[in-house]
């Protein structure tokens, strides 16, 4: 068995039928789940996809969101996305990610954001640090 952890984002772009199985175990408990993370999630085979921390200041159609808390979230988790989908899999493939924000009172928000980004209930392992500044000017969050 094969246990992944450490800072980033981490994907398992898993190999073989997906009907067939499950790709993935969750480990739930109350209170993560509360705030959309998995304590754990235990994955077998596949590939891993270790992908470099994504921001936003500007969102998919050139618009500025600097400044803006949801529009930064929403626009990481499409790029993600996109980057997961050239490999092979989806944002559900993610099985854990380290959110740095530079504000804390943004915490419960990104909760809410992350059930969003993954719908089916099914989260990743979650690490949020906060920390004090961010190479750009109007950046709020990275992933």
């Amino acid at each position: 068995m094969r246990l992944l952890c450490g800072v980033g984002i981490v994907a398992m772009i898993l190999g073989g039928s997906i009907i067939g199985g499950r790709t993935a175990d969750y480990l739930e408990e109350d209170f993560p789940k509360s705030r959309a993370y998995s304590a754990g999630v235990m994955t077998e085979g596949g590939r891993i996809l270790w992908m470099a921390g994504q921001t936003a200041t500007k969102d998919e159609n050139g618009a500025d969101i600097s400044g803006k808390f949801d529009a930064q979230v929403r626009a990481i988790f499409s790029r993600m996305d996109k980057t997961l989908k050239r490999a092979g899999g989806s944002l559900e493939n993610v099985v854990n990610i380290t959110v740095f924000i530079n504000d804390p009172r943004n915490g419960e928000r990104m909760a809410e954001l992350r059930r969003e980004a993954f719908p089916e209930g099914k989260y990743p392992g979650s690490t949020m640090i906060t920390v004090s500044n961010f190479a750009q000017v109007g950046m709020l969050v990275e992933i």
